[in-house]
């Protein structure tokens, strides 16, 4: 028997109705006694590089606090009024906690507003 290239295998695949190729994989799969779910894994490699390339275009983005710096209490203060509802023990724990996350999931505006606020307070900060 004469030895097929893959392109002339793909021609006679091709010509193949679903319901003939369909059949001919289990018969390949109990011949080779393999499954078909394999290249499956495979396929959804390429899906998932897609999705890193669509992170490039995120719209959530996490503000976190780096370190405090030398002006730990206008830190402490930007903190409070960047998160609202915490108390100032709160605050103070979450500055000395650092790196820490002060925002999560905010959009673009907000977290580099945030960031501009906690730099100008002598703070480091990251957007993620």
């Amino acid at each position: 028997m004469a030895k097929l290239s893959n392109d002339e295998l793909l021609d006679v695949f091709k010509e193949m109705t679903l319901l003939e190729l369909s059949e001919f994989v289990k018969q390949f799969e109990d011949t080779f006694d393999v499954t078909a779910a394999a290249p499956a894994a495979v396929a959804v490699a390429p899906a998932a590089g897609g999705e890193a390339a669509e992170a490039e275009e995120q719209d959530e983005f996490d503000v976190v606090l780096e370190s405090a710096g030398d002006k730990k209490i206008q830190v402490i203060k930007v903190v409070r009024e960047i998160v609202t509802g915490l108390g100032l023990k709160e605050a103070k724990e979450l500055v000395e906690g650092t790196p820490k996350a002060i925002l999560e999931k905010v959009d673009k505006e907000k977290a580099e507003e945030a960031k501009g606020k906690l730099e100008e307070s002598g703070a480091s900060v990251s957007v993620k």
